[in-house]
Formats: C-alpha cells, structure tokens, sequence
C-alpha cells in the first residue's frame, strides 16, 4: 500500500512539474504567475482522481498556477473556460505576444472542454442566498461582505462546516495579500478596514452542521 502511494505521489508530481513546466520555464512567467495566486494545490482538488480534475491539470496548470473550482460560482465556470481555451490555441487578446506566449501548449478537444466545465460547476461555489440568510445584509457582515466581494460572489457558509472555515478564510487572507486586495492589515483612509475574526464568526455560526 505504501509502495502504490509513494508511486501515485511521484506520478502525480511529475505530471503537474511537466504541465508547469511551459510556462515556468518561458521568459513570461513571471506575467503569468500573477494571474493565479499560489498555495492551490493538485491534491486539494475535490475528487482528485476524477476525469475532471486530471484533465484541469493536464490544461490549466500550462499557463498559470492551479486554480481552485470554488473560485467561482457554477454561472460563471462556462464563459471563463471558453476564455480561455483560445488563449491555449495562442488566439487571445493580445495578439502576436500571445501567440507566442502560447507556442506549443495543448489546448482541450471540446469533449474535454465539456469535462472540464462540468467539473468546475460541480465543485463551484455555491453562493449565499441573501432571502434565505439576511443577516448578510447587517453590520455584523460588514467584513465578509467586504472581504468576498472583491473576488467572487459572496459564498454560502454552509459549503464547509464551522471547523473547516477559519483554514479557508486565512488562506482566502494569503490570496488577498498576493493580490494586493484590501485585507485589513493597515489602516488606510477611505478604505473598509476587514476583521478576520468578525468574518469567521459570521461563516462558522452559520456554517454547516
């Protein structure tokens, strides 16, 4: 059991440092670095095993750093993969560049397309419903309606449970700073000053039980 892990694991690290390896290696990677933040990892991927993960990776990870699905909401998976697969074919908004930046990546047949869409939204956040749960609408909110908005839709507290939350709010913090997005370390005027603590007790009182 510990040898198949131990080869499941290097086949695994071998495969995502080959689907890396364009981009990591062009003399634009350090452009295409900044479009996804670090620290998403293939194992974290939900069923990571499955057709759509394997393919998310055999893909994606040749332009920019992994992303996780719940980076969107279900709506929004299918306009931004069609997005992106011309840019794979060097088709992109920024013409010759891009072509060049492109040179010799795969870009996905429309069944794997399809495949890959589909696993995105079915692992996609599942956004809050402000009729069901108005306090998100109230002073208590305040930080993570601020803080979640300036990414994504505002996500439903009951995708994790009150224990997982604290883990993804600071990592959502660590993307926030990457990004260069408001995360409340230093006040500066004019701009809403988030509290992490106020954030995570708003998801975990009413995350999932």
């Amino acid at each position: 059991m510990l040898r198949f892990s131990l080869f499941a694991f290097l086949s695994f690290f071998l495969a995502n440092a080959q689907a890396e390896k364009p981009w990591k290696d062009s003399p634009h990677g350090p452009m295409l670095e900044r479009i996804i933040p670090p620290g998403f990892e293939p194992a974290m991927l939900p069923e990571p095993r499955s057709r759509g993960a394997q393919l998310t990776q055999r893909y994606c990870m040749q332009c920019h750093n992994l992303a996780n699905p719940a980076m969107h909401d279900a709506r929004r998976w299918p306009e931004v993969v069609a997005r992106m697969v011309p840019r794979m074919e060097g088709k992109g908004n920024m013409g010759r560049l891009m072509a060049e930046m492109m040179a010799g990546l795969e870009a996905p047949s429309p069944e794997d397309e399809k495949s890959i869409v589909g696993y995105h939204r079915k692992h996609a956040l599942r956004p809050l419903d402000a009729k069901k749960l108005p306090e998100v609408n109230g002073p208590g909110a305040e930080s993570f309606r601020a803080a979640c908005a300036q990414c994504h839709a505002l996500p439903d507290p009951q995708m994790h449970s009150a224990k997982e939350w604290p883990a993804v709010v600071e990592r959502m913090q660590r993307n926030m700073e990457w990004m260069n997005r408001v995360v409340g370390s230093k006040p500066v005027p004019g701009e809403p000053q988030l509290k992490i603590e106020h954030i995570n007790a708003f998801l975990t009182r009413h995350a999932r039980r």
